[in-house]
């Protein structure tokens, strides 16, 4: 299935100059959003790893359905003020400003094995933000998933010691 079909572009969003990726048709269409999670899997077949470690919002939405197919667990990663326990924060900057993100301080242990997912690698800000969180207490991270990546962006550079991988490149 060509999932390309499914991405609809947006010029200017969320603000003048951006060129937005909206995964929503995806998203609709049940044989798209299907094949994407079977794509996603394929990719982590031969990944050893205990968690799925994805940010709000558009992580949760592919994280959680790989994390049932998987029998792995899930572990959120959410804006500031959102979780309910005790967290660690860590802010960094994205394509278009700064941003902050919150785990709870009981979500990775010493050794734990994750798999960051998301739905776009863009500048690599957001992800390089929550594997310091895994590395910092302990967890290693095993691979980091995208849906898509924005080529021209070169975040694999930033992220060149992780097994990065996409299903769609642009």
């Amino acid at each position: 299935m060509n999932l390309n079909e499914y991405i609809r572009e947006i010029k200017d969003f969320p603000k003048e100059g951006i060129l937005f990726y909206d995964i929503t048709p995806l998203l609709k269409d049940p044989e798209a959003f299907s094949a994407t999670i079977d794509m996603f899997i394929e990719k982590l077949e031969d990944v050893d790893f205990d968690y799925i470690v994805a940010p709000e919002a558009r992580g949760f939405l592919f994280g959680s359905a790989i994390a049932y197919k998987m029998k792995k667990g899930l572990i959120p990663v959410r804006k500031p003020g959102k979780l309910p326990y005790q967290t660690r924060k860590v802010e960094y900057s994205l394509e278009y400003g700064k941003a902050g993100l919150e785990i709870h301080v009981d979500a990775i242990n010493p050794g734990d094995k994750v798999i960051l997912l998301d739905d776009v690698l863009a500048t690599g800000g957001t992800i390089s933000a929550i594997a310091d969180m895994v590395e910092e207490v302990g967890g290693s991270v095993e691979c980091m998933l995208f849906l898509m990546e924005l080529d021209f962006l070169e975040a694999r550079k930033k992220l060149s010691k992780y097994n990065v991988q996409t299903l769609l490149n642009y």
